[in-house]
């Protein structure tokens, strides 16, 4: 009878196939109920969540016939593909449903799960093991994350958090192959990263330290001129103390210890959000205030604003009504700016567009504050 395990796509356009061939998922509203459902996966979504980011404020009053519709769509395509049992696949969980599909049979899981184990191989000292994981994790990627369902809010967001990852990823292997000795053949892509991230302080970084160590440091010297000249002219900023620094260590012509380095920072990525091998599920996230009050980040995404549709309300005129968003990646929680008034500060900055999030983290939303805490789950 061959494999007819269902798998999805969702670094690229919506894919979902069965048994190795495509099935078509059928029309924009349906192919939104079944991103939203994948990105929530082995989790139920409520029947509203569904509703909400299909349609937004705008939901006809029979949405909710609609969403069922939709999912009756869906499992007939399962099973036209070849599922034995498609409700079991997709299941009616109150108060929606949920989609039962392994990390492994979804390329973002993918993703996730080799970006996991090459920052535990980095830790480890394992370099070349390190290297062809990341390379794994980034090989995933077939386009912009769901570039087809971009016009959707929530899916927007998500696109922009999972960005931070794939950069990091990008960051992640550039180190571990200088570690491996060869700084030289990740100038490139590092080049090609800065252009696309200009003011992503820690890609500038990277690419200084890899002129450096292939014995290049005048341009190593010229790419802090550079980013520091972008950011005079375009923020009125100047490079963060980490990044003079550095460029203060390349002026007297230090020695970099760099599988110290790169060891020490992936130890600090493990310590310091979720990404262990343990997989998506390994942490919980959540806000506590100064007076002791917790909001978990249950879900995909949690939305915080004014508004009564958000997940966190907060009833501050200085917070807009749709004002920030959280997003649980996989292996990390990302803070996005939902283009508020007022702005979002991480550790008494403001924020520019998106910040990945790490135990410990400081916020503030208006007049309201918060620490962003990680917790082992019990599931």
């Amino acid at each position: 009878m061959g494999d007819k395990t269902p798998r999805f796509g969702l670094l690229g356009p919506l894919q979902m196939s069965v048994g190795g061939k495509a099935v078509p998922v059928g029309t924009p509203k349906q192919r939104v109920v079944l991103a939203v459902l994948l990105l929530n996966r082995n989790r139920s979504v409520a029947v509203e969540s569904l509703i909400d980011a299909a349609w937004g404020e705008d939901a006809p009053a029979e949405a909710r016939a609609s969403v069922h519709v939709y999912v009756s769509n869906l499992r007939r395509l399962l099973g036209t593909g070849g599922v034995v049992d498609p409700r079991k696949v997709l299941q009616k969980a109150p108060p929606g449903y949920r989609l039962n599909v392994s990390d492994g049979d979804v390329d973002l899981g993918r993703f996730v799960h080799e970006k996991a184990v090459g920052v535990q191989a980095a830790s480890d000292g394992n370099f070349e093991q390190a290297t062809r994981h990341f390379s794994a994790a980034l090989g995933e990627w077939r386009g912009a994350f769901l570039e087809d369902l971009r016009e959707i809010e929530l899916i927007d967001a998500f696109a922009v958090a999972l960005v931070e990852d794939k950069v990091a990823v990008h960051i992640s292997r550039a180190q571990a192959e200088m570690a491996c000795g060869r700084a030289e053949s990740v100038v490139s892509e590092l080049e090609t990263l800065v252009v696309d991230h200009p003011y992503r302080e820690p890609v500038w970084a990277e690419l200084m330290t890899a002129y450096y160590l292939a014995d290049r440091q005048s341009d190593a010297l010229g790419t802090f001129q550079r980013l520091k000249a972008i950011l005079a002219n375009e923020l009125g900023i100047d490079p963060s103390p980490a990044v003079r620094a550095l460029h203060e260590r390349i002026l007297r012509q230090e020695t970099f210890d760099i599988q110290r380095s790169v060891r020490v920072t992936a130890t600090e990525t493990l310590i310091g959000t979720r990404s262990t091998v343990l997989g998506r599920n390994s942490a919980a996230g959540l806000l506590r205030t100064p007076s002791g009050e917790c909001y978990a980040l249950n879900g995909a995404a949690t939305r915080i604003g004014r508004l009564s549709d958000n997940d966190i309300v907060l009833a501050d005129a200085k917070v807009s009504r749709h004002h920030a968003v959280i997003i649980d990646t996989g292996t990390s929680f990302v803070i996005n700016d939902a283009g508020s008034a007022n702005g979002v500060e991480l550790g008494h900055e403001r924020i520019r567009g998106s910040a990945p999030l790490v135990d410990g983290d400081s916020i503030r939303i208006g007049d309201s504050r918060f620490v962003f805490e990680l917790h082992a789950n019990e599931d």
